[in-house]
């Protein structure tokens, strides 16, 4: 699967590569169930893929039997990607406010998925937004909320109510993304 964006973004994975990730963000959590730490020198174990060194933003969605059980991610790209997933995957696991910390019973039940992310740009139009191929950050002020292309499919939003929900996950008024002091960004993401 690629993503594409006006920015140019362009990328792919082989299937190997997705296994890696999978394989990395799911070691992550087990050890930390397990009592590791990467203070003490656990990281996580290189790539042999120069594509998985790519400095891109990633989210590490959780969820166990279907239900959604921690999703935290990171938007920009200041790392490779698989010191990403690998950071995220232990922060949706342990540190997602919305939900108690996972616990080893859960973990055997844990589905994952994986969200590559392009880098964000200002969406020109909000006119051009295509629900389930872009995901959007909307900002004003303080606020910020982002949601990642695959939500509004899952929801079969059209593209104003995609903006509107943006709007309420920063805590915004639903039609605030109207006002030209709402910022509106977008990005595209390879999800597996």
């Amino acid at each position: 699967m690629t993503g594409h964006d006006d920015s140019g973004f362009r990328f792919s994975l082989s299937d190997e590569e997705k296994t890696y990730l999978l394989d990395l963000a799911r070691l992550s959590i087990l050890r930390c169930l397990c009592g590791g730490d990467d203070v003490v020198g656990e990281g996580p174990p290189p790539p042999s893929s120069q594509t998985l060194q790519a400095h891109l933003g990633a989210f590490v969605t959780l969820k166990i039997k279907g239900c959604l059980r921690g999703c935290i991610g990171h938007v920009v790209g200041d790392r490779p990607v698989y010191e990403t997933v690998y950071a995220m995957a232990r922060q949706a696991a342990f540190h997602d406010p919305r939900f108690m910390p996972l616990t080893a019973a859960e973990a055997e039940e844990l589905d994952i998925d994986i969200s590559i992310l392009s880098p964000l740009t200002p969406c020109p139009d909000p006119a051009r937004i295509e629900p389930g191929r872009h995901g959007l950050l909307i900002s004003r002020g303080n606020c910020s909320g982002l949601l990642l292309p695959q939500v509004a499919t899952e929801y079969g939003w059209d593209r104003e109510t995609f903006l509107a929900q943006t709007c309420r996950k920063a805590g915004l008024p639903p039609d605030c993304w109207r006002d030209p002091a709402t910022r509106i960004y977008w990005f595209e993401a390879v999800v597996f």
